[in-house]
């Protein structure tokens, strides 16, 4: 199925194999598809799903992303002005809708972001966080 995922991982495929015009290409029919920006430099691991085809996305070119994540639409992952370091998304995370991940930040693996959030600090492993600026609303029990 044609997606927004399925984009980025041909473009990032040829960005790699170093061919300079096409994953350019892709990058703009992604834009004019989805109205989203999805840099094929960027790292975005196996299993991750964007949520309605990626609508609205917005991802910094060197932002990563683990495994099996799920990024909701109109979510916002980028830097913050005189950083350069973007955030580093963990595995088995999900980001709600409109939520906006910013700075030199990382989010742990199994985290929740809610819908809305603006996330501007170091999120931990198994952690729900929600609102503006975001906060640790609960960390999840690990099941046994």
């Amino acid at each position: 199925m044609l997606n927004v995922y399925f984009l980025y991982e041909l473009s990032h495929r040829l960005y790699k194999w170093n061919i300079p015009l096409v994953p350019k290409l892709i990058k703009l029919l992604c834009f004019l598809l989805y109205n989203s920006s999805i840099p094929y430099q960027c790292k975005i691991n196996k299993g991750t799903r964007f949520g309605y085809g990626g609508i609205g996305v917005v991802l910094h070119k060197r932002v990563i992303i683990g495994s099996n994540c799920t990024i909701g639409t109109n979510v916002t992952i980028g830097g913050k002005s005189q950083h350069y370091e973007v955030p580093k998304i963990g595995n088995n995370v999900y980001i709600a809708t409109g939520a906006k991940v910013l700075g030199p930040i990382h989010i742990g693996n199994n985290v929740t972001v809610g819908a809305n959030a603006v996330v501007i600090d170091n999120v931990p492993d198994n952690a729900i966080v929600a609102g503006v600026p975001a906060k640790i609303i609960r960390i999840k029990d690990e099941v046994t």
